[in-house]
């Protein structure tokens, strides 16, 4: 027997005294002058294979600690030491599969979550954590590239059916679990392709659609049902005709209601929200045609919003041939290190550079916009500013420090505040929480009997492992509804959770 294979029976550590010998690397982006031209991820061929020339030993820094604080840092649970003490013995089977039994998209998390569980490494004490999130790619990347990825069928069918609504991680994690269990499952979804922000809110250079597009093939064959360019609730599929239809629904539509500025001059031409300007790029980016396109080619952009939706618009600005971009953030900005008031194992609030923070634009922060000015012909042309200061969890402006500038295109990148109201909320009679999101108990169950809520419709604005978490779990729940037991693993229930990471 092989050590790998000797190793699934005990507990050990990979490399003792890996945490003293290596230091944390990460893979190297691509140059800036070189990526900012074309749409294609920031990594050379696939964050995975930049990494495996590394990443043994940054696996080898795991510490197999007593108490993995890494588990309760990540929202999915994931059994890091596991899989790190795997990759270091060279035994990627058993990686990816400990890593996929506890999340259905690495490829998805690897890419784009912010690795709240490396911010509970326990080596982070005093020292850079484990690259956590860099070894779950390359497992995902190196497993899909060797054929360790296939269609899980179900051995029987149940009997009953679920409709999805929505295609994002939620729903997209609940539709892959239910399918599995046995049930008749049919994911809906508005847009046109499936995916929801996965496909159409994430640039390209952040995660290649590619990568979504083999995980629906592989669902597609254990038999999940797509229905794209269905608006549930709108279309001839009304709430009570989905009631009807199916034995249960997975309400996983997400927070699409976006946050909106109430200040002077808002109705100018020129001024959108972010979920405008980027589906239209990442369209464009893909090579489809957009009629009426939001561009910033030659424009001086305003971001308001100081997140990833942020810099996510800025990556896509600079990719446009924007003249300038500012990204303004009213808070005030974050210190390098971590703050006194967020001790590890909390996630702490520091300041992040991203991908496209590296390759251009400024960002200010402290600041709230008091007016947007407009030109002759009705269109925005600068912003006025005013410089804040934040005590006592009040925001009073500086006296003074009034100023002016330049934009032409001002895009709105300052979250979500629910799902959307009209429709099928409507519809179906939902009861809303003071925050307006749907309201479910600690089984993901809303007011409405069969009706389960998963992810950013009933949690708010989250981080995409959230999502993927809170599909898991509402599977499991609704698997127990139809069937009277279930053996799908139920994580802890949203009840029991921070709202915020």
């Amino acid at each position: 027997m092989s050590e790998a294979k000797e190793w699934r029976g005990w507990r050990s550590m990979a490399d003792p005294k890996g945490f003293l010998k290596y230091g944390r690397e990460v893979a190297e982006r691509r140059p800036v002058e070189e990526r900012i031209h074309d749409w294609n991820e920031v990594y050379p061929g696939s964050a995975g294979r930049a990494l495996l020339p590394i990443i043994t030993e940054q696996a080898g820094r795991c510490m197999d600690c007593g108490i993995p604080f890494c588990h309760q840092g990540c929202p999915l649970g994931n059994i890091i030491p596991e899989w790190n003490d795997l990759v270091w013995r060279d035994d990627w089977d058993g990686a990816i599969e400990r890593l996929h039994a506890t999340n259905n998209f690495p490829e998805f998390t690897g890419r784009l979550c912010p690795a709240p569980c490396e911010t509970a490494c326990v080596l982070g004490i005093n020292q850079d954590p484990v690259t956590i999130k860099n070894v779950e790619v390359s497992i995902i990347d190196k497993a899909w590239e060797s054929g360790m990825v296939r269609p899980q069928p179900p051995e029987w069918l149940s009997g009953r059916t679920v409709a999805v609504i929505g295609s994002g991680p939620a729903g997209l994690a609940a539709a892959q679990q239910l399918t599995r269990a046995g049930h008749t499952v049919a994911v809906y979804e508005r847009a046109d392709k499936i995916g929801g922000l996965l496909r159409y809110g994430i640039p390209e250079f952040k995660m290649e659609k590619k990568h979504l597009d083999k995980r629906l093939e592989q669902m597609r064959r254990e038999g999940t049902v797509f229905r794209a360019g269905v608006n549930v609730g709108e279309d001839k599929m009304t709430g009570d005709k989905l009631r009807e239809r199916y034995d249960a629904v997975v309400l996983a539509m997400g927070a699409t209601q976006a946050r909106d500025l109430d200040a002077p001059g808002r109705e100018l031409g020129g001024i959108h929200q972010a979920m405008e300007f980027l589906p239209q790029a990442n369209r464009v980016a893909l090579g489809e045609e957009v009629e009426g396109q939001i561009t910033a080619t030659g424009k001086h952009v305003v971001i308001i919003g100081g997140g990833d939706t942020g810099a996510d618009c800025l990556g896509t600005s600079t990719r446009q041939g924007a003249a300038s971009i500012t990204q303004l953030e009213i808070m005030p900005e974050p210190p390098e290190t971590r703050p006194a008031g967020q001790p590890w194992p909390t996630y702490p609030m520091t300041f992040r550079v991203s991908s496209a923070h590296e390759e251009a634009g400024e960002r200010v922060y402290a600041v709230s916009t008091k007016e947007f000015l407009g030109d002759e012909d009705g269109n925005v042309r600068a912003l006025r500013l005013v410089e804040v200061e934040f005590e006592a969890g009040k925001f009073t402006e500086v006296e003074g420090s009034e100023h002016e500038i330049p934009a032409q295109l001002v895009l709105f990148a300052m979250g979500f505040t629910g799902p959307e109201r009209a429709g099928l909320i409507e519809q179906l009679g939902v009861d809303l929480d003071e925050r307006g999101n749907v309201k479910r108990d600690a089984s993901y169950l809303s007011s409405v009997p069969g009706v389960f809520v998963a992810g950013d419709a009933g949690r708010g604005q989250s981080l995409i492992v959230w999502a993927i978490a809170e599909g898991r779990a509402a599977a499991s729940k609704v698997d127990e509804f139809l069937t009277g037991s279930t053996t799908l693993p139920a994580p802890i229930a949203p009840t029991e959770r921070p709202l915020v990471v």
